[in-house]
């Protein structure tokens, strides 16, 4: 890891401590704080021994959750650094249905109604893009910037079926060919765009501004049509695709700052969106 970054957050009164993993992306909680707050234990040792008879029970079943667990050191009762088993929000989200708790009970709900709604928007996706208007409505964007954001949606779709289409793998080389269109439109990688920005798991586009979106926009539609054009036949091929298309944008984002005398890149988060936007009402 190039950087360590330890927290704290509070839920229900009561402290979960957290590490950032800034290469994987990934925040990494305390599983015994977080059993601790469920089963309502009184002391720090009871809920390590809540942790072990559940780790011994979930290695029973056959549960691979277990072994997808890490220990980092994070800082103990006494002020030292000390190992503890962590685990990211995904493995957290499984430990989370295996404690038969009633404070556990509001996630396992919430869990089966996101499970429902993924499976409804497999049958109809036009349902995830009203539920991706109601969700950034309640944030608090303006509708202006929400249908900007959703068109990026589209864009990107296209983009991804036009990757897969020419044998890109989702995954990591998705996350190159994206990373080489960011570079070629912003000057910036994706890491140190959102670094900028000061955001960490939070997603980068849902923290551009209308023009970073409209030329982020840009360059993975060129990106789009340059593939149909030109058929790249391997990954080599589709990287060089990927960096003329957002050159396009690249050279309009110049052109827009030469003409403005400023910079198109910018430093705003949502946080900072949507508190001009109550500056402006």
């Amino acid at each position: 890891m190039d950087k360590k970054e330890n927290s704290i957050i509070i839920f229900r009164d009561k402290k979960v401590r957290r590490h950032w993993d800034e290469e994987k992306e990934l925040w990494y909680f305390s599983i015994v704080d977080v059993i601790s707050i469920l089963t309502e234990q009184t002391s720090h040792q009871g809920a390590r021994n809540y942790w072990k008879v559940l780790k011994y029970r979930l290695d029973k079943e056959g549960s691979e959750t277990v072994t997808k667990c890490n220990r980092l050191k994070l800082e103990a009762q006494d002020g030292k650094m000390r190992e503890t088993d962590v685990a990211d929000t995904e493995n957290l989200l499984r430990l989370i249905q295996s404690v038969p708790s009633p404070k556990a009970e509001p996630f396992k709900l919430w869990l089966a109604k996101v499970g429902y709604e993924r499976i409804e928007e497999t049958e109809d996706p036009e349902l995830a893009f009203d539920r991706a208007m109601r969700t950034y409505l309640k944030k608090g964007y303006s509708k202006n910037w929400i249908n900007q954001r959703l068109k990026t949606i589209e864009v990107r779709k296209d983009l991804t079926d036009e990757w897969e289409n020419r044998g890109v793998k989702q995954g990591f080389e998705f996350a190159i060919l994206t990373d080489e269109i960011t570079k070629a439109w912003s000057d910036k990688s994706v890491k140190n765009y959102k670094k900028l920005k000061g955001l960490k798991k939070e997603n980068l586009r849902d923290n551009m501004t209308n023009l970073e979106l409209v030329l982020n926009m840009l360059a993975e539609v060129t990106t789009t049509e340059i593939s149909k054009n030109e058929k790249p036949q391997d990954f080599f091929e589709n990287k060089k695709v990927a960096k003329k298309g957002g050159a396009v944008a690249g050279r309009t984002r110049k052109d827009i700052e030469k003409e403005t005398g400023k910079s198109v890149i910018s430093s705003k988060s949502a946080i900072s969106l949507r508190r001009n936007k109550r500056l402006e009402k």
